[in-house]
């Protein structure tokens, strides 16, 4: 699936890109920029709809627990493959059906700009006989090969659970 510059690969085409990756040159290793989780994006606390806002009402718990990328450079571009791990736990209150986390990723430029940005979704099926799930998403980016790139990942909670966030999990 194609979104922008951004393209999700499906595990086996992963799977083949990764094999042609080779083991890089030092120079490759250089170009590629390591990715980082925005401060407050780290983690988020979802409630279940309604009123209650105290942990009874936790839909899930969610978090970005690793990221990662390999590279592959070409004269005029770099192809990034970006790897981000999220875990996911169902609160006391989860919802039926799929439990989807948004995240997000953007590219800044030496200046700290934002060139590319993308949102995607990472689904779990949590219950409360099943209360717990990882994620591991791919993603590849294609950047032009100057330019000194970094790249930005985290969830994305609301405003609400943002504020949660920053209260320290405080009702």
């Amino acid at each position: 699936m194609t979104h922008g510059k951004f393209v999700v690969l499906a595990p086996a085409l992963l799977a083949l890109t990764l094999a042609g990756c080779g083991g890089g040159t030092p120079e490759a290793s250089y170009l590629c920029p390591q990715p980082f989780t925005v401060q407050d994006a780290e983690r988020l606390t979802h409630f279940q709809d309604g009123p209650g806002r105290d942990p009874r009402d936790i839909a899930y718990e969610a978090s970005i627990i690793g990221s990662g990328t390999k590279c592959t450079a070409t004269r005029n571009r770099v192809d990034v493959t970006l790897f981000l791990r999220i875990s996911a736990n169902a609160g006391p209150s989860p919802g039926t059906g799929r439990t989807s986390v948004p995240y997000f990723v953007r590219v800044l430029d030496s200046g700290n700009n934002v060139v590319q940005s993308q949102e995607f979704t990472a689904d779990f099926r949590l219950t409360p006989s099943n209360p717990r799930g990882s994620s591991q998403e791919e993603l590849t980016i294609t950047l032009p090969r100057d330019g000194g790139f970094r790249i930005a990942v985290g969830l994305k909670p609301t405003p609400e659970e943002l504020n949660y966030n920053r209260r320290g999990r405080q009702p």
